[in-house]
C-alpha cells in the first residue's frame, strides 16, 4: 500500500510549493487541496484497488474487452478497429491524462496559462510559450492536421481516439482528478485531434530540433576556414556508418551553390558584429537510440531478433505506455504515446519494428530585411513582399494576457527579433524554415506498421515519415531484416544551413528534397545484421550533404560485438543492450597515459591517476575509473577549447569526438599537429602534457569532494534520476543505481537514457521482452506508478505476454474493462 509514502510526498510537495513560492498553488485554498473528500488523499490508491469496469458508449460499433495483467498492461480485443482506438484513448486518459495535457499545453505554448509567467527562476513566457509559438508549433500542427484528417484511415483513428479520451474526461469527478490538477489548481479541457497533431510536432522537435546554426555562425565569424573545418568536421574520421562502406549509391540530383555564397555566406573570420540570438531551450544533445536486427543465420533459433532502446529524457510519468491491441485486421504489441493512437515501437504476428534518431538538420534560419519598423513588408528577390501576421494570444495565470504578433515570411515565422528574448539593439530578424512546417501524416506510418506483414508493407508504411527523420529497423518471420534512414530531407549544397542564410535571395532556399529511394538503406546484408546508434548514415561515397553531429562510439561498439557473435539468443541481446564497455575511453586512455607527466604528480593526484590506469574500461555501477576519466576529460576539454570558444561569444563548442580524433592523429604522428592544445591567450606554448596535468589538477577537488561524500563510485557520481515532469522531487525516483553513460551502449546518463528496452525473437511463437523506467499508472499514489524502475536499473526485463482471448482466465489477468455499445 502506497498511502503513507504518497501522502507524505504530497505534503512535502505542498510545503515546497509554499516555501519556494513557485505559484503552483492556485485559486483553491490549501484546505481544499487537503480535503478528505476531494483532495490529495483521494489519489492514494489501496494496493488491492480494482480497475475493472463495465462501460457503455452509444458511439461504439461493437464490443471491446480489455484485460489488464499483473503489470497493468492492457490487452485490448476489439470487434471493430475504431473501437480499439476508442478504448486506447480512454485507457490513456484513465492512467495518463495529466501527462497528456501537460505535454500538449507545452507544445502549444500554453504553460503560462496553468503555471503563471514564472516557475522558480524560469521565465515561462519567453523560454517556453513564446518560444514554441514563434517556432510555429501550432502553425505546423494545424497544417498537418488537415493532412491527417484528409486520410480516411488516420481520420478514423484520431476521431475514435479523441472520443475515447473525452469519454473519460467527461466522467471525472473532483475527487478522481489526477493529483497534479489539484496541486496546480486547474481542470482538464476536452481533447481534440489537434492535440494529437501537436504532440507529434513536439516529438519532431525533440528528435530533430537540435541544430547549431547560430553557434556555427558565431564560430565562422571568428575562425578561419581551415580552423572551422578541423573543429567542426562534416564527417568524423572514425567512420562506421549505418550503411556499410561497400554500399553503392546512385548519383545525386544537381544542387547548385549560390553565386554569392563565397561573399555573403562563407565569411570565415569576418565578424559581422551582428547580435546572434541564444535559443531559450534545445532538445537534449544526447537524444538518440540504439536499434539492430540480426538475421536468422546468426541466431540460435534460426529466426531474426530485433532490438531497440530509444534514448530520451527519463521522466515520470514515462513517455511510453505499454499495451497490446488486437482487432480483426491486426494483433500488435509494444509501446504507445499517451497522446496518440497506435503502437509506435513493437511487433505484430509477423514482424517487428523500431527506430532511432537520424539526427539530420531539417531546420534553418534566414535573416529578414523589413522595410520599416511596422514589419509590414520584407525584401525578397529585389521586391518588397507583404508580411503575414499570426497573433498569438497567450493567457497568463493571475496576470493580463500577452499578445505576441509573429511575422510570417516566405521562409516561415520570424522566430527571433529585437523585441523577443532580450536580444537588444543590433539584433537582426531571423525567420525559421523547418521541415515540420510542411504538411505530413506521420500517424499513417504507425497505423500501417501495426498491421505490416512483410518488407513491402514496412516500406510502404515508413514512406509516410517526413519528420523527424528516423533510422527504421525491421525484421520479419520470413527472414528479412532491413534498415532505412527515413525522412524527407532537404537536398543541400555543402554546408548549406550550417550558418544563418540571407533571406533576401531565393537562391538560398532548399532547392529540392532527396528522393525517398535515395535515402541510405539496406536489406538482408551479407554480414547478417543491421544496426544504428545515431552514427552517420553513410560514408563519403554518399552523394548528398548530411551535416549534423553523429557520435560514432556506440555504433562501433555494437557493430564490433554483432560481427563476432554467432548462435545469438535473446539473452545475448539483453546483455548487449545493457553493456557498459566504454569504447571512447578505450581509445582515449593510451594517449592520456602517454602524455601525462607522472613525475610531476602529487601523491593525491597519483592516487586518482592510478585508479584510471587500472580501470577495466567498464562504466559499471561500483567502478571508480569512469568517475576519474569523465572528470579529467571534461576538464581537459575546457582547458583546450575555452580560449577558442571565448572568441565566439556564444555557446559554440566542438564535438567531443573532435578532441579525441585530433589527439589520436597527433599521437600517431600523421603530420597534423593538433595545435589547439596551446592557449592562444598566453605567451607560452602549451603542450598536451601541460594541458593534461592542468586538467588533473582542476579535477582533483571534484574527485576529493566526491570521495569524501561517498560518491566516487560511478553510479553515485553520475546520480541518475527519473524526474516528474514538473521536476517536483517528491514525485520522482532519485539516485538510481545504474551504470552506463555517454558513448556507452547502455546510455543511462543523469536524466536521460534508455526509455524503453525491447528484444523481440521472431520465432513461430513470438517471444519478446521489455522494460521502461516507470510504470503504467501516472498517479504517484499508485503501486503501478514506478514499479518497473528498479528492474530497469538492474538491467532486468519482463516477458511481454501476447495474450490470446481464450486466456482470459489466466492468473496473470487482474482486471477487466468492458466497452459495450
Amino acid at each position: 500500500m502506497r498511502i503513507v509514502p504518497f501522502i507524505t510526498a504530497s505534503l512535502v510537495t505542498v510545503g515546497l510549493i509554499i516555501v519556494l513560492d513557485t505559484r503552483l498553488v492556485l485559486k483553491g485554498p490549501l484546505g481544499q487541496l487537503l480535503s478528505p473528500q476531494q483532495g490529495v488523499w483521494q489519489n492514494a490508491e489501496p494496493s488491492d484497488i480494482n480497475y475493472s469496469e463495465d462501460l457503455s458508449f452509444p458511439s461504439l460499433k461493437g464490443k471491446a474487452d480489455v484485460y489488464f495483467d499483473d503489470r497493468l498492461v492492457p490487452h485490448v480485443f476489439a470487434e471493430h478497429e475504431d473501437d480499439a482506438w476508442f478504448a486506447q484513448g480512454y485507457i490513456h486518459a484513465r492512467f495518463r491524462l495529466w501527462q497528456m495535457e501537460f505535454q500538449t499545453h507545452a507544445a502549444a505554448g500554453r504553460l503560462c496559462e496553468i503555471l503563471g509567467q514564472k516557475m522558480g527562476s524560469t521565465d515561462l513566457l519567453d523560454k517556453v510559450d513564446r518560444y514554441f509559438r514563434r517556432l510555429g508549433m501550432g502553425y505546423a500542427a494545424e497544417k498537418s492536421l488537415v493532412t491527417m484528417e484528409s486520410d480516411p484511415l488516420t481520420k478514423s483513428m484520431c476521431d475514435a481516439y479523441t472520443a475515447g479520451v473525452n469519454a473519460y474526461i467527461s466522467s471525472l469527478t473532483q475527487a478522481q482528478m489526477p493529483v497534479e490538477y489539484k496541486l496546480l489548481g486547474y481542470r482538464p479541457e476536452p481533447w481534440s485531434n489537434l492535440k494529437t497533431a501537436l504532440f507529434i510536432k513536439y516529438m519532431a522537435l525533440d528528435l530533430a530540433g537540435r541544430e547549431n546554426d547560430f553557434e556555427y555562425t558565431a564560430a565562422r565569424n571568428v575562425l578561419s576556414r581551415l580552423d572551422f573545418e578541423i573543429l567542426n568536421p562534416v564527417r568524423p574520421d572514425s567512420l562506421d556508418p549505418i550503411i556499410p562502406h561497400d554500399s553503392a549509391f546512385t548519383p545525386r540530383i544537381p544542387i547548385k551553390k549560390p553565386a554569392s555564397a563565397d561573399s555573403l555566406y562563407f565569411r570565415y573570420g569576418q565578424d559581422s558584429g551582428a547580435v546572434l540570438p541564444t535559443e531559450p531551450q534545445k532538445p537534449p544533445p544526447a537524444n538518440g537510440s540504439n536499434n539492430w536486427a540480426v538475421s536468422g543465420r546468426k541466431t540460435k533459433s534460426g529466426y531474426p531478433i530485433l532490438c531497440n532502446d530509444p534514448h530520451l529524457s527519463l521522466n515520470l510519468p514515462s513517455l511510453w505506455f505499454e499495451m497490446q491491441i488486437e482487432t480483426p485486421s491486426f494483433n500488435v504489441y509494444g509501446v504507445s504515446f499517451p497522446c496518440a493512437p497506435g503502437i509506435v515501437i513493437g511487433f505484430n504476428d509477423r514482424c517487428a519494428f523500431g527506430v532511432t534518431n537520424a539526427g539530420r538538420d531539417v531546420r534553418d534560419y534566414y535573416t529578414i530585411q523589413f522595410k520599416d519598423s511596422t514589419r509590414s513588408s520584407y525584401l525578397y528577390n529585389g521586391q518588397w513582399q507583404p508580411t503575414q501576421f499570426r497573433y498569438e494570444h497567450i493567457k497568463i495565470k493571475g496576470e493580463a494576457d500577452f499578445i505576441d504578433t509573429v511575422a510570417y515570411t516566405i521562409w516561415g515565422p520570424v522566430m527571433f527579433e529585437p523585441r523577443y528574448a532580450g536580444q537588444g539593439s543590433g539584433a537582426a530578424y531571423y525567420a525559421v524554415r523547418w521541415k515540420a512546417h510542411d504538411p505530413s501524416n506521420e500517424m499513417k506510418m504507425f497505423a500501417l506498421l501495426d498491421r505490416a506483414k512483410d518488407y513491402n508493407d514496412y516500406l510502404a508504411a515508413i514512406k509516410n515519415l517526413h519528420t523527424p527523420g528516423q533510422n527504421c529497423a525491421f525484421a520479419c518471420k520470413d527472414g528479412d531484416i532491413a534498415m532505412w534512414c527515413q525522412g524527407e530531407f532537404p537536398a543541400k549544397w555543402r554546408r548549406q544551413g550550417d550558418f544563418v542564410m540571407p533571406g533576401i535571395d531565393s537562391s538560398y532556399a532548399w532547392q529540392d528534397t532527396i528522393p525517398q529511394e535515395r535515402n541510405p538503406h539496406m536489406i538482408n546484408p551479407e554480414r547478417g545484421f543491421i544496426s544504428s546508434a545515431n552514427q552517420l548514415p553513410a560514408d563519403t561515397t554518399y552523394p548528398y550533404y548530411i551535416g549534423g553531429s553523429f557520435p560514432n562510439y556506440r555504433g562501433i561498439s555494437i557493430n564490433h560485438r554483432l560481427e563476432a557473435m554467432q548462435n545469438i539468443t535473446p539473452q545475448d541481446m539483453m546483455e548487449l543492450q545493457t553493456d557498459n564497455f566504454n569504447r571512447f575511453a578505450e581509445w582515449a586512455r593510451p594517449v592520456l597515459l602517454k602524455n601525462m607527466p607522472e613525475a610531476s604528480l602529487s601523491s593525491d593526484e597519483m592516487k586518482y591517476w592510478n585508479i584510471f590506469k587500472i580501470w577495466n574500461l567498464r562504466n559499471d555501477t561500483a567502478e571508480r575509473g569512469p568517475t576519474v576519466f569523465t572528470t579529467v576529460w571534461d576538464s581537459l576539454q575546457a582547458i583546450v577549447w575555452s580560449d577558442e570558444a571565448a572568441l565566439t561569444h556564444s555557446d559554440w563548442w566542438p564535438y567531443e569526438s573532435t578532441l579525441l580524433e585530433g589527439l589520436l592523429r597527433d599521437s600517431a604522428g600523421a603530420g597534423r599537429t593538433f595545435r589547439y592544445v596551446d592557449n592562444i591567450n598566453t605567451p607560452e606554448k602549451e603542450t598536451l602534457s601541460d594541458d593534461l596535468l592542468a586538467a588533473l589538477k582542476k579535477a582533483l577537488p571534484v574527485l576529493k569532494k566526491a570521495e569524501a561524500e561517498g560518491r566516487l563510485t560511478w553510479a553515485k557520481f553520475k546520480d541518475t534520476r527519473i524526474q516528474h515532469l514538473t521536476r517536483l522531487p517528491a514525485f520522482g525516483r532519485l539516485h538510481m543505481p545504474i551504470g552506463g553513460g555517454l558513448h556507452i551502449i547502455d546510455a543511462a546518463k543523469a536524466d536521460h537514457g534508455p526509455s524503453w528496452r525491447m528484444v523481440v525473437s521472431l520465432t513461430p511463437q513470438t517471444e519478446a521482452w521489455g522494460v521502461y523506467p516507470g510504470g503504467q499508472n501516472g498517479n504517484p499514489g499508485s503501486k503501478y506508478y514506478d514499479m518497473f524502475a528498479d528492474s530497469w536499473a538492474r538491467g532486468k526485463y519482463y516477458p511481454l505476454w501476447v495474450m490470446k482471448k481464450e486466456e482470459a482466465s489466466d492468473k496473470r489477468v487482474k482486471f477487466k474493462m468492458t466497452f459495450n455499445k
